[in-house]
């Protein structure tokens, strides 16, 4: 009977078909080398402009995610289920559970809430304003689909424990470089928390800020009437939505911005939204090399603790024109946590939709080697496969990415397949008459010479 049931079982394990879940990528070697230039290089311009790494858990409490991220956001949770006793509450109830007996922890949904949670923890040993960069993975329960993941890697930057805009302005310098050095051609959307809220003020529905921030913020994807109709559903009066969508509309240079915000909204609210933009856009030393600069009064990005300079970033290049970096300012996030009063602001790439732009446009094109070792050595079996062995060791103590073809096989044909399938551009080949004379055969993989040299010619070439 075992015998039996351990057939089955391993002629089910057999025809299992493995599989992701839906929403989720496997990344091969080349496309972890195309991701690994794009984590690089935000890296290194983030340590120029001094910021210092930490790392978060991959889960938190539902105490530390929920209501941080609107009533859409709290949707996007992933949920984890208590383990132990309460699975067995589950199976034989015969009342109902509350909730936290269920589920207590989430995934993290971004980098900005858990920063948050770990600045006010760790307050006492941090040095402010601090200047912090994190990459790692977030999880949302959202519908996949072209350029949105359920899960997904975030490299965020943040400065908290300063109120002032020059945050906002190195913020955008660092935008800047970023997608020069990626050379990605990019839109940098700018609004402000405050234009919002006076626009909703500007309205007569000071108290529907939210609903009207999210409605505002649809507008490129459901189009202008569809807002309208959205905005007339809450209460608002047809003259009151056109007037709105004037307001909306505003666009042009940052000073004839805010002349035109504040002549129209007349509150106190929009009139500061606006000057701190005009700020931050006056105050850029030099031009943005790469980027450009609109202001958009509809932006919202749908992230409930926002209050301030609002910041979204859209790629110009390729038939994928999605937002590939976004952020803002929050004054409020640590207080939720027992710490008020310490103001922050953070811009954070979508590390997966710049990979997927970047191979769409074409732009890892001449940048990227998917094997990191320099040069295979081929044999073609004992005592060749030896003497290579020590070689190759030598190699290694240089400091050149090298490797030895393991299996004994007199197909060297077999091992250059080897080497092009790995990208290796240089395969030494050693045989009777390379051991005796120490002169090697050093074939180019990419236009296919070969010559003889020495050893101590071939690390020449090599380094």
């Amino acid at each position: 009977m075992c015998s039996q049931n351990g057939s089955v079982i391993r002629n089910w394990q057999y025809k299992m078909k493995p599989g992701i879940p839906s929403g989720t990528r496997d990344f091969g070697a080349r496309e972890m080398a195309k991701r690994n230039f794009i984590l690089s290089t935000i890296r290194a311009i983030y340590e120029k402009y001094g910021f210092e790494q930490i790392e978060t858990p991959a889960m938190e409490n539902l105490s530390t995610l929920e209501g941080k991220y609107g009533e859409e956001g709290d949707k996007l949770l992933f949920r984890i289920l208590n383990s132990g006793p309460v699975l067995e509450k589950i199976k034989d109830s015969k009342g109902e559970l509350q909730r936290k007996e269920i589920t207590e922890k989430g995934l993290r949904y971004d980098l900005t809430v858990p920063f948050a949670r770990y600045v006010v923890m760790n307050r006492n040993e941090l040095a402010f304003p601090f200047r912090r960069f994190q990459v790692q993975p977030v999880w949302r329960a959202d519908r996949p689909q072209k350029g949105r993941y359920r899960e997904f890697y975030q490299f965020d930057a943040d400065v908290i424990g300063s109120d002032s805009l020059l945050n906002e302005i190195e913020l955008l310098q660092i935008i800047d470089d970023v997608f020069s050095a990626l050379r990605i051609p990019v839109t940098i959307k700018l609004n402000h928390r405050k234009i919002l809220a006076g626009l909703a003020e500007y309205a007569g529905l000071r108290d529907k800020f939210i609903e009207i921030t999210v409605i505002l913020d649809k507008l490129e994807k459901i189009g202008a009437d569809s807002v309208r109709n959205e905005l007339k559903s809450i209460g608002m009066t047809p003259e009151g939505v056109e007037a709105l969508m004037n307001v909306c509309s505003i666009s042009g240079e940052a000073e004839n911005y805010v002349l035109r915000i504040k002549e129209c909204l007349k509150n106190e609210n929009g009139t500061t939204g606006a000057e701190e933009l005009k700020y931050i856009l006056d105050n850029i030393p030099t031009s943005l090399r790469n980027a450009k600069l609109t202001l958009d009064a509809t932006l919202a990005r749908g992230l409930n603790y926002y209050t301030g300079t609002i910041i979204e970033v859209k790629s110009d290049t390729g038939d994928l024109k999605v937002s590939i970096c976004g952020g803002g300012r929050y004054d409020n996030l640590t207080g939720v946590f027992g710490l008020p009063g310490v103001s922050g602001v953070g811009i954070s790439f979508g590390i997966d939709r710049i990979y997927d732009v970047m191979n769409d446009a074409g732009l890892f094109e001449g940048k990227i080697h998917a094997c990191s070792s320099r040069v295979l050595l081929a044999h073609f079996g004992e005592p060749d496969r030896s003497y290579g062995f020590s070689l190759v060791s030598k190699l290694r103590n240089l400091g050149i990415p090298s490797e030895i073809y393991p299996d004994l096989t007199k197909k060297i044909t077999k091992q250059f397949e080897y080497a092009n399938k790995k990208h290796i551009p240089y395969v030494v080949v050693i045989g009777e008459e390379e051991r005796k004379t120490g002169q090697l055969a050093f074939k180019n993989m990419d236009s296919g010479t070969q010559e003889q040299l020495t050893f101590e010619e071939i690390i020449t070439r090599l380094k």
